[in-house]
């Protein structure tokens, strides 16, 4: 038995697409319905056969929904509540993608009726492409979810989304908004802003050509270019909605650094050597997590998520 039967997707940018491809590639009976506010996002996601349907209004495409799923910006998050809440069936549960929580559970609490069928979720995946065109079916095998229920929260609806997620070949983990905003602003949100500043330094170094920068970047750099390459206005909205966390984590980083810019005024060898070494054992663990794999990238290799 499925855990729902008629899913509405609102956004379909590389998450509300790969949704929608990962339900009808896994869950075939799963009607599914979506929505964009852009009509050229709209006509795309057409295009594409994403959806049985396409609607024109939020209101529109959630009238018959059992799960609604708000693929939007964080700090869109509040007016497309407010656009469907007069739509929405009594008993639909209502979850979202995003990668900051707290903000999110609030206005949704805020804008909709029923807070116990109110279930945020985060499924820890992505690219740096956007756009209905750049989602694939498999970008959440093997993933993690994290649900972010409030305490009112119906435990039938929390297992109900559980087990959608389950199907979609993720790993499920709940845990409270707040230690989900501290957690991610460590392990996505900090990294994403080092990215943007060192690309957007590289660019504005006077000494080196911006040619050059191209030219010769090694494994590192392009890495970063990689992750500064995400879309903008998502990463916005992130670092404003989530901007304790995130504060308090560049805080951290900030004596971090400090710290290892004056073991190396200092010629202090020691002091970098156990530092490398600590984090070195940190990339062993996330590969025996299963989080990546030890094979060497060049970045040559297949597309992953």
């Amino acid at each position: 038995m499925l855990p729902f039967a008629r899913l509405t997707i609102i956004g379909t940018g590389l998450i509300g697409s790969s949704l929608a491809r990962a339900v009808r590639a896994k869950m075939p009976g799963v009607t599914l319905t979506g929505h964009d506010l852009d009509p050229d996002v709209r006509a795309r996601a057409q295009a594409l056969q994403l959806f049985d349907d396409i609607a024109d209004s939020a209101g529109a495409a959630v009238t018959d929904a059992d799960l609604v799923i708000l693929a939007v910006p964080p700090l869109a998050m509040s007016a497309v509540a407010d656009s469907l809440a007069g739509d929405l069936p009594p008993d639909a549960v209502i979850s979202d993608v995003g990668s900051v929580k707290t903000s999110v559970r609030d206005a949704l609490m805020a804008a909709l009726p029923g807070p116990q069928r109110i279930v945020p979720a985060h499924p820890v995946a992505g690219t740096e492409n956007s756009g209905p065109e750049a989602g694939f079916a498999e970008l959440f095998d093997g993933r993690w979810c994290i649900l972010t229920p409030p305490d009112v929260a119906d435990p039938v609806n929390v297992e109900r989304l559980a087990e959608f997620w389950r199907r979609l070949g993720s790993e499920i983990e709940i845990m409270t908004a707040e230690h989900h905003d501290m957690v991610l602003a460590v392990t996505s949100h900090l990294p994403h802003l080092i990215a943007y500043t060192i690309v957007g330094t590289a660019s504005d170094v006077e000494d080196v050509t911006r040619s050059e920068v191209i030219k010769y970047s090694a494994g590192g750099f392009r890495d970063f270019t990689r992750i500064a390459a995400s879309d903008p206005t998502m990463w916005r909205d992130v670092f404003l909605a989530n901007k304790d966390a995130v504060l308090a984590m560049l805080q951290r980083f900030t004596e971090d650094l400090t710290a290892l810019q004056r073991a190396i005024r200092w010629d202090d060898g020691d002091t970098l050597h156990r530092h490398f070494s600590a984090t070195r054992d940190t990339r062993r663990r996330v590969i025996d997590a299963g989080q990546d794999t030890a094979a060497p990238d060049f970045g040559r290799g297949p597309r992953s998520a």
